[in-house]
């Protein structure tokens, strides 16, 4: 029987402790569905007040020098809420205790200090991961997340000694993490290492390419969003490097939490429901529009987009959709917030049409399993998707996907076109273009097949009968961390 595999999951975020966005839900959903394939997880965070004040957290070791320019911390232990993974945390309170999220201030400004305060998670997660480590356990395999992790790798390049094997997974390759060249010294990173063949991207240091370069492997969220980064479009300048680690690059689709959304359990809903009983659906829809204020209409078609207002999610397109089809039947519920822009176009869009369009800024969890329940079709324009959750929310809620043909939305819904209704694959509704045009069109398309309900309850049984359980995804990184380590 193999040895069990020794992992530490190195994460700016996990919930339910602390989420910004969709790394939060894979950092509190992947670990336990490793451990339940028998590897032997293990979370590191950093120590943001949201994370102190939920966990039972004991002190395991106490002034630890994690790099010379920064004060000494402590290292934490406890275990995650529900699934009771442990979990470390780093204490530090000049660097992780300050009201906002991990990234900014509440005035939407990124910490000034965010180069020193990644970089302590990166070189506490190379320490645990090697020799020196100050704990009785050490991993095999440390799996780091995206730019505020990627620095480790790099330590762990540089440091003496036995290491772990390290992956990097991208989760978004949009944001490189770049900081100016003179933190090198501070860094404790041997200034040979500032090039093109190591940290350096355009004149700056990126933490994201110190993973990408150093990292043993590299993963992402979806086969699709493997292939699309290696082309300049998508490639975000780091496609050359992707190209030729081609070979070290594996693409495993996200799961999502089946208990956490699950119609049938969902505790946000007045109405719990399944395919066998959709009517609890059809409740749900009612209650929204209640609650939104939007006339109750069984022949209308409710939309929902839960979503980050920003041009990569397509959101600027919403707009243009509206006015193109201000005769169709449907109504448009959208939760989200994010550029001020966009924010102030579909505001004023909002205003101008209160009987079809209710707007709700920011982030709220309840109203988005509201949503995912009450809406008939979602919508999700994204020009790129590196894996995305919602869609497959959306199936299990028996919401079908409108999305556009890329990255992980590629990879999971099949459109609705006369061959997949006919041999019973359609599960939602795909375009191409990044356009309002194809988007408009792409909805008129399922508007009509919304006026045919028999067909309709067809597609949604076989998107709900779908399976993105984190089961699948969790032996595939079980078998990519055994190849690794072979």
């Amino acid at each position: 029987m193999a040895r069990k595999i020794r992992l530490l999951f190195a994460t700016p975020e996990a919930h339910p402790l602390i989420k910004t966005g969709g790394l939060g839900d894979v950092g509190g959903a992947l670990p336990p569905a490793l451990a339940s394939q028998g590897v032997d997880a293990r979370i590191l965070l950093p120590g943001y007040p949201q994370v102190l004040d939920a966990l039972h957290l004991r002190r395991v070791r106490r002034d630890i020098t994690v790099l010379e320019s920064q004060e000494p911390v402590h290292l934490l232990s406890g275990k995650m809420p529900d699934s009771g993974i442990p979990v470390y945390v780093i204490e530090s309170p000049s660097l992780y205790s300050r009201e906002g999220n991990p990234y900014q201030g509440a005035n939407g400004k990124d910490w000034p200090d965010n180069a020193q305060r990644f970089a302590v998670l990166a070189r506490m997660a190379a320490r645990l991961a090697s020799d020196a480590t100050p704990l009785r356990w050490c991993p095999d395999i440390l799996h780091l997340n995206d730019w505020q992790t990627g620095l480790a790798a790099a330590y762990l390049a540089f440091d003496p000694g036995r290491r772990a094997k390290s992956v990097i997974s991208i989760h978004n390759l949009a944001f490189p993490g770049t900081f100016p060249p003179h933190l090198m010294g501070e860094l404790e990173l041997p200034w040979h290492s500032y090039q093109m063949h190591g940290l350096e991207f355009y004149q700056y240091i990126s933490y994201l390419k110190a993973g990408l370069f150093y990292a043993d492997h590299i993963s992402t969220v979806s086969p699709g969003y493997a292939q699309e980064i290696q082309q300049s479009e998508l490639g975000a300048g780091f496609h050359g490097l992707l190209h030729d680690r081609q070979a070290d690059l594996t693409g495993i689709l996200n799961g999502i939490d089946t208990e956490v959304w699950n119609p049938a359990k969902d505790t946000h809903l007045k109405h719990r429901y399944s395919a066998a009983r959709l009517a609890g659906k059809t409740k749900n829809r009612s209650a929204l529009r209640k609650q939104l204020g939007l006339k109750d209409d069984p022949k209308t078609a409710l939309v929902g987009v839960v979503a980050r207002l920003t041009d990569q999610k397509g959101a600027d397109l919403i707009p243009g959709m509206m006015k193109a089809l201000k005769q169709a039947s449907f109504q448009l519920v959208l939760l989200g917030g994010g550029d001020k822009t966009i924010e102030k176009q579909l505001t004023a869009l909002a205003a101008s049409m209160p009987d079809r369009f209710s707007l709700t800024l920011g982030y709220n969890e309840p109203l988005a399993h509201q949503i995912e329940a009450g809406a008939d079709i979602f919508l999700m324009p994204s020009r790129y998707e590196p894996c995305g959750l919602n869609q497959m929310y959306s199936m299990r809620y028996g919401t079908l996907p409108l999305v556009r043909h890329t990255g992980g939305l590629a990879d999971t819904v099949v459109d609705a076109t006369p061959e997949a209704l006919h041999d019973g694959t359609a599960t939602g509704f795909v375009f191409k273009d990044a356009s309002a045009t194809a988007l408009s069109e792409c909805l008129e398309r399922a508007l009509a097949l919304y006026a045919h309900p028999r067909v309709w309850r067809g597609i949604q049984k076989q998107a709900m009968a779908r399976d993105f359980g984190w089961e699948q995804s969790a032996k595939r990184y079980v078998a990519m961390y055994r190849e690794l380590l072979a």
